[in-house]
């Protein structure tokens, strides 16, 4: 299900973002157009995608996602509406990737999380996904590749 999860430290890196807070049930309503809306804007700039999208959480999801969806940039944009400039941070993850459908992302999270507690380290609460690979171009969802970073303290 995931990979053999590695601590690393992570380099802070640039980012273009649209903060969303919305009921947990309601994210494939706003996640397409919040990322549309990021591509549209940093395109329009000029501005050089360096890697691929996230969504950084600022906290375990409860009746709400309070994240971030965005991508690194080469620099910073000229802010525009809801979408603003932003980071993902330089700090101590436990990394792990995660292969099949997005759906499958809901298991994913909790086995890195046993992980996480079976190896002592402690939980800040804040997490990030990064999608690999675009499901546009991998047309076998059994074939997504996702990467799970678990901020640790």
């Amino acid at each position: 299900m995931i990979t053999t999860p590695n601590i690393i430290t992570t380099q802070e890196v640039a980012t273009t973002v649209i903060h969303l807070l919305i009921p947990c049930q309601d994210m494939g309503k706003y996640m397409d157009p919040a990322i549309q809306e990021v591509i549209k804007t940093i395109t329009g700039q000029g501005i050089q995608i360096t890697g691929p999208m996230f969504c950084y959480h600022h906290r375990r999801p409860g009746d709400t996602f309070d994240f971030e969806i965005g991508f690194p940039v080469n620099k910073a944009i000229k802010e525009e509406g809801r979408v603003k400039n932003s980071k993902l941070p330089a700090v101590k993850v436990v990394r792990s990737v995660y292969q099949g459908p997005y759906e499958g992302l809901a298991q994913a999270w909790p086995a890195l999380q046993q992980w996480v507690r079976a190896n002592g380290h402690g939980e800040t609460g804040r997490f990030w996904e990064s999608y690999l690979n675009n499901p546009n171009e991998v047309k076998d969802p059994k074939d997504y590749r996702t990467e799970l970073n678990w901020i640790v303290g």
